[in-house]
């Protein structure tokens, strides 16, 4: 593996691990929004009838938790892929 970013193996499972892990986790947040604010999260924040610290307050924190999650989820892929890749076989 030569090329720093990784052969199509790796690309693929960092892809299927990083849409994974934003599907949970922006599940795992509207639930935490849910059980902190009391009410559902905004649908459309860029609707008017949204607050502007709500919309901001939802975007950021989607932002940060959907990025950080995918992070690391394609670290632990790429991770394992290549430890994967570098066993030798046992016969």
């Amino acid at each position: 593996m030569s090329d720093k970013r990784g052969d199509g193996a790796t690309k693929a499972m960092s892809t299927v691990a990083a849409l994974g892990a934003a599907f949970v986790a922006r599940k795992v947040a509207t639930v935490a929004w849910t059980k902190v604010t009391g009410k559902e999260p905004p649908s459309d924040p860029e609707d008017p009838a949204v607050g502007m610290a709500e919309a901001l307050g939802w975007a950021i924190a989607m932002g940060v938790v959907v990025g950080a999650v995918r992070v690391l989820a394609v670290r632990a892929a790429t991770a394992r892929t290549r430890r994967h890749a570098t066993q030798s076989p046992s016969s």
